[in-house]
């Protein structure tokens, strides 16, 4: 049967998440009803990594396995006409036998963003996480260098999804403010080899907790060698976290 790997991005804020669940909406069963829809086949999908409520995607990455005659983009025009205006679907793609969205997944990149300003923004309330102070972004960028490279990452793993390992390396990340015309917008970026449950947001939880002045930068580094959640700030809101690509050796593609 042939594989396929799509990539799909979404809009979070009126779903439970990417995972099939009962009686809520998720990106995974809207999904699965436009493949059933267009190929008359119960399909199962699997995502690089189950998004929570709220979370959005720019470039998930879903892999499949379908008969079906449609060419991929025959395919892609086909599903995106048959799911909500808050998912759309990219790019679909035969991928080589077996092909796995987790198990072959290089390396993911997110992307937490922020508005510190002294007022809301309203029509951001869904894709951000406010903070009514100032951040210092230089003293944050000060405490996320400890953070680069392969750690054992514990205390920035929420309870709730065990991994054999707690380790990751973490090959980029970046704290940076907006250009002028959005200065009340901080970004943090993070890419790695592979992501904790919450790792993303615990970061940058404890992250904002030295940009408003109530830890020291040294403290984030102290945190991490600790390999314990409690020592770590609080977990950041969803609706700031983007999945931004997941990246594959090119050996994944037909």
């Amino acid at each position: 049967m042939p594989s396929f790997k799509l990539i799909l991005s979404y809009d979070g804020t009126a779903y439970a998440g990417w995972q099939v669940q009962a009686n809520a909406n998720t990106i995974q069963a809207e999904l699965e009803r436009a493949l059933q829809k267009v190929t008359g086949q119960t399909v199962r999908v699997t995502a690089s990594g189950r998004t929570d409520a709220g979370v959005h995607a720019l470039g998930q990455v879903v892999s499949f396995a379908c008969e079906t005659r449609l060419q991929p983009e025959v395919l892609r025009r086909a599903l995106h006409a048959n799911l909500p205006d808050d998912i759309a679907v990219l790019d679909v793609r035969q991928a080589k036998d077996g092909f796995h969205a987790i198990r072959d997944a290089a390396r993911k990149r997110y992307r937490y963003i922020i508005q510190d300003g002294l007022v809301p923004d309203v029509f951001a309330r869904n894709y951000v996480w406010y903070v009514p102070q100032r951040l210092d972004v230089a003293a944050m960028q000060d405490a996320a260098r400890p953070l680069l490279g392969k750690h054992d990452f514990s205390s920035f793993e929420a309870s709730g999804s065990e991994r054999a390992s707690s380790v990751r390396n973490i090959l980029d990340l970046v704290v940076a403010r907006q250009p002028a015309e959005l200065q009340d917008r901080v970004i943090v970026e993070v890419e790695a080899d592979g992501f904790l449950y919450n790792m993303v947001r615990n970061i940058v939880g404890t992250l904002v907790e030295v940009g408003r002045g109530k830890q020291p930068a040294a403290w984030v580094g102290e945190v991490l060698a600790a390999k314990d959640r409690k020592q770590a700030g609080m977990t950041a809101p969803p609706q700031g976290l983007f999945l931004v690509k997941v990246d594959y050796d090119d050996a994944c593609v037909a």
